[in-house]
């Protein structure tokens, strides 16, 4: 480097001494302690739209496939249900076991995938739409506002004195919001312990401990996360807001304000003209604040993009409606990318979008694949562990199995049994069972042939299942085990 820091150089007399002094630290004003400032309420704010009643709609469906999906049957069984104790997952004709590890895997990636695919087109409309945090808060809301009133009603419901009337409404909002997280609870459990019989035992307060923990440990989340909690948990405890950036470029699709339409803001009358606006340096924003009163986590779109905004879009149609009554055009807040924003044009084909989609295609194809090429059968085979092998009274060489029969469809279905790799042999148990939809049956069996057929100590054998699909054709696995002398 070309130039010098200067030096100044203290001699050794003139250097402070280093004694240690008792410091008196003076206590610190309100705004000193508060470094986390404390978490004020936030009164949503009802809004009528286009968007929410898209989103409402869709809500509606979730809502309805969650409740209705765990009631289903299908064979005379429930038609999903993932029973772990069994360690099975019954999903309609199909039946998943811990042997079906592929698939769960590819499900998993797909749906990740699917996520990021969606988040870089449209941000993160899942939490928006889809995400059932977001779906039970507003049905929370929904029964706050039914019992206590708009936003402005419940403000000064909370402002007043407990008297009856605050009593019975804060009762009855209560008494909703624990019948609903008890309700939904019970729907949650059902897809894993089979729900008819479960909301019977609840009913007669007859569960079993487990079961009865569960329906009231996720009572207690669900009452907690959508009736208190709320934005929290978007804000601070769900991931998906902390890498969501990672997927966000310039042409990505997120609730955005126009701050060149829309600065500087300010209040003013309807019938004020484009000259006078002008005049007083005044946009199209006129600083109503309502766009902030709406939003479920309580920021300001106008502040630019913010990991906290979920993209429900509630801002738009309350920024649509005021721009439609002071007769303005819409748009002010709306679904766009930083590059229209900038007054260029949004590429939908781009790069990083098109290889999630070839990724999601991809992944789709071989989870497709694995579907298709799944056998409804499976096996496993056993070695008695007592004695390696034993001679029958006839003179004979015997090993001892036990055949695990897995029927990975729904339907009961007969299965024949086989051996191959010995010359010659006796079997000696059942070569033909019946086994039921989602079942196991394990099988004791014995192979028994003569010493001269024993070339080795060890001997390879291939046992063979082999039944019939729903059209008649051959279905057969093969698997490998040892036939041990000596």
């Amino acid at each position: 480097m070309s130039e010098q820091i200067p030096i100044k150089v203290i001699p050794e007399e003139k250097k402070p001494k280093t004694v240690p002094k008792k410091v008196t630290v003076k206590p610190a004003d309100d705004a000193d302690q508060q470094h986390y400032p404390i978490r004020s309420r936030i009164y949503v704010r009802a809004v009528k739209g286009a968007i929410e009643n898209f989103r409402r709609f869709f809500g509606f469906i979730f809502l309805a496939l969650f409740a209705v999906i765990p009631w289903l049957t299908y064979e005379g069984q429930q038609a999903i249900l993932f029973d772990i104790p069994e360690q099975r997952f019954n999903l309609f004709a199909i039946t998943l076991w811990p042997q079906d590890l592929t698939v769960l895997a590819y499900i998993f990636i797909v749906a990740a995938f699917a996520l990021f695919f969606v988040t870089t087109f449209a941000g993160r409309v899942w939490c928006g739409f889809m995400c059932p945090q977001t779906t039970w808060v507003y049905m929370f809301i929904y029964f706050e506002e039914l019992f206590e009133g708009n936003a402005n009603k419940r403000i000064k419901l909370d402002q007043r004195k407990m008297d009856t009337d605050k009593f019975l409404r804060k009762s009855a909002k209560q008494i909703s919001w624990i019948l609903i997280s008890l309700l939904t609870a019970m729907t949650f459990v059902g897809y894993f312990t089979p729900i008819r019989e479960l909301f019977i035992a609840v009913t007669t307060l007859d569960t079993s401990f487990w079961a009865g923990f569960s329906v009231l440990f996720f009572a207690a989340c669900t009452y907690g996360n959508a009736g208190w909690m709320r934005e929290i948990m978007c804000i601070h405890m769900c991931p998906y807001a902390r890498f969501q950036s990672a997927m966000f470029d310039k042409d990505t699709f997120t609730v955005a304000y126009d701050s060149t339409r829309g600065e500087g803001r300010g209040p003013r009358s309807r019938k004020a003209t484009t000259e006078q606006l002008q005049a007083k340096g005044l946009g199209d924003c006129i600083d109503c604040n309502l766009c902030v009163q709406v939003c479920p986590t309580g920021i300001d779109i106008r502040n630019g993009l913010q990991y906290e905004c979920i993209n429900c879009g509630a801002c738009v149609d309350a920024c649509n409606g005021v721009m439609e009554k002071m007769g303005y055009s819409k748009g002010l807040i709306s679904f766009t990318s930083e590059h229209e924003l900038a007054g260029g044009t949004t590429k939908i084909f781009r790069p990083k979008l098109i290889g999630y989609a070839v990724v999601l295609l991809i992944m789709s194809g071989l989870l497709v694949a694995d579907f298709m090429n799944r056998k409804p059968l499976d096996l496993d085979i056993i070695r008695d562990r007592n004695s390696l092998y034993r001679e029958t009274n006839e003179g004979l060489i015997e090993n001892v199995f036990t055949l695990k029969v897995l029927n990975k469809s729904q339907k009961t279905r007969t299965f024949n049994l086989s051996i191959s790799g010995l010359t010659s042999h006796e079997w000696i148990g059942e070569q033909r069972v019946t086994v039921g939809g989602g079942e196991v049956l394990n099988l004791p069996i014995s192979i028994a042939t003569d010493a001269y057929n024993l070339e080795e100590r060890v001997t390879k054998i291939y046992f063979t299942v082999s039944t019939t699909d729903n059209d008649g054709e051959l279905i057969s696995i093969e698997e490998p085990a040892k036939f041990l002398y000596r």
